[in-house]
């Protein structure tokens, strides 16, 4: 297993320029929504991508948040993560739960405060396109189309093609009651978005949603929630945070 970049150190920016734009292994490329400037691309090549069953795939692990690794017929992957401050590590584990690469990085550049309050999503079906919602005690509600908070954070990664993650990042949670939702909003093949039932891989898809609180100190929390998506429109609540 190859884990090829990020090259030269962890991209701060959202896009590559093009010259240094990675083959990605599926239909569509990261695509920026002007909020997404934390955002990096953790990429690499997997040895034994090429006909292997996809019911079964490699599981990326980053700072303890694991989810499923899907690579295209040439093994190469592209997936996005938001890093914080402090120290920070990424696993790739091979089907059979041995461990094909392993490393560990202490991010020191400006990335901002650390996460007091996070949430991070990853699903089983790389066809699928499963949305984030957060609604915060004073009402707002960050998804795709308004990724943003008054007042700061927001969602920091918004997967548009593959397996995930999404992720949503607070450093300064105003108190009161987080409401976590999960949506499955379509499916996308070859030709681009689409919502045809019949193509995806799995008849339920499965997501793991992760709640991660004060991320990278001492006192680091986290429980895993999964969610199971059988129809296409499904938005499910998973969980309400009291902060």
């Amino acid at each position: 297993m190859d884990l090829q970049g990020p090259r030269g150190g962890w991209h701060a920016a959202g896009l590559l320029e093009d010259d240094e734009r990675p083959a990605v292994a599926y239909p569509h490329n990261l695509i920026d929504r002007g909020a997404q400037k934390h955002r990096t691309l953790i990429q690499g090549r997997l040895a034994t991508a090429q006909g292997r069953d996809r019911r079964s795939p490699h599981q990326l692990v980053v700072n303890g948040n694991p989810m499923p690794l899907y690579a295209g017929d040439d093994g190469r992957f592209v997936r996005p993560y938001a890093f914080g401050p402090g120290s920070n590590s990424i696993e790739v584990r091979r089907p059979d739960g041995g461990v094909a690469k392993r490393l560990q990085f202490y991010e020191t550049r400006g990335n901002g405060p650390k996460a007091a309050l996070r949430v991070i999503a990853s699903w089983d079906d790389p066809q699928a396109e499963i949305d984030m919602h957060v609604v915060t005690p004073d009402g707002q509600h960050a998804f795709w189309a308004a990724p943003v908070l008054q007042g700061g954070g927001g969602l920091d990664v918004d997967s548009v093609d593959g397996a995930g993650p999404e992720m949503f990042s607070l450093s300064a949670p105003r108190k009161g009651r987080y409401h976590l939702y999960v949506n499955y909003w379509g499916n996308f093949g070859e030709a681009g978005y689409h919502f045809d039932e019949t193509t995806r891989q799995r008849p339920v898809i499965t997501v793991s949603l992760s709640v991660v609180t004060r991320e990278n100190t001492p006192q680091e929390k986290r429980e895993t929630f999964v969610v199971p998506l059988r129809r296409i429109g499904d938005l499910t609540w998973v969980k309400t945070v009291e902060w």
